[in-house]
């Protein structure tokens, strides 16, 4: 399922516009990337939280030469998924 098809989904279900639902999905996910950008997390009732997860720095190996090269520190997106969303799916 990709964008569209969700705002699809969601038109249906909801009874909104299409250009309603795809406003309602930008303002949801704008709100989500907002707050995992000041290093908070979201959390769903029943479907799961989005997170922010710190990455240690760390050395790796550039595939093309072999050489060893110094990797970042880092933060990562993270998601838990929830105890009914994971009853969904078994």
């Amino acid at each position: 399922m990709n964008k569209s098809d969700l705002v699809s989904a969601i038109a249906d279900s909801s009874g909104l516009s299409k250009a309603d639902a795809a406003r309602a999905l930008d303002a949801a996910t704008g709100a989500i990337s907002g707050e995992l950008a000041k290093g908070g997390s979201v959390a769903i009732t029943g479907f799961g939280s989005f997170l922010v997860r710190a990455r240690a720095a760390r050395s790796g190996r550039n595939p093309q030469t072999g050489a060893t090269i110094q990797i970042k520190a880092s933060n990562a997106p993270a998601f838990k998924a929830g105890k009914l969303l994971k009853e969904s799916v078994n």
